[in-house]
């Protein structure tokens, strides 16, 4: 189901999206000090073109370390890469996100358009796994943090 919903939602609009996230880490990879949010650009793309059975997760979360991407200059650089680019591409998913819901059958491409619009905020210090890893990693979390608080560790 997940490979029909990729290949649906990458000729019904994913590819123009992709190509979207592609083009702001080509302007961001020129500009030689952007080369940070063209990774994370060219990550988010891919998981653009093909996001059924994937998610983002944040890197603390998924290895409870944190690294530049998670920390505050992490913060620093959303906020610098939702002034220039973000929003547009929150935009661009946006208005993807009313097309699909226009249709009943639209609706789940629209749900991963409205995800993606979120992710288009913030993607410095995500990354994308595998739905599975995403779970696995959110329940090992909730139970390191329960054993922290009845006094285990």
């Amino acid at each position: 189901m997940r490979t029909l919903g990729n290949f649906l939602w990458f000729i019904l609009g994913g590819v123009f999206m992709g190509l979207c996230w592609w083009f702001f880490a080509l302007i961001a990879f020129v500009s030689i000090i952007g080369i940070p949010w063209g990774r994370a650009c060219f990550v988010m793309g891919k998981f653009s073109f093909f996001p059924f059975g994937r998610e983002a997760i944040s890197r603390k979360e998924l290895t409870l370390n944190e690294d530049i991407g998670t920390s505050g200059l992490g913060l620093i650089g959303n906020i610098i890469w939702f002034l220039f680019a973000g929003i547009w591409l929150a935009i661009g998913h946006l208005v993807h996100a009313i097309a699909c819901f226009v249709t009943i059958i639209g609706i789940p491409f629209a749900i991963q358009h409205l995800k993606l619009a979120g992710i288009s905020l913030s993607p410095i210090g995500k990354t994308i796994v595998v739905t599975e890893v995403a779970q696995a990693a959110r329940m090992k979390n909730a139970e390191t943090i329960v054993s922290r608080m009845r006094g285990n560790i």
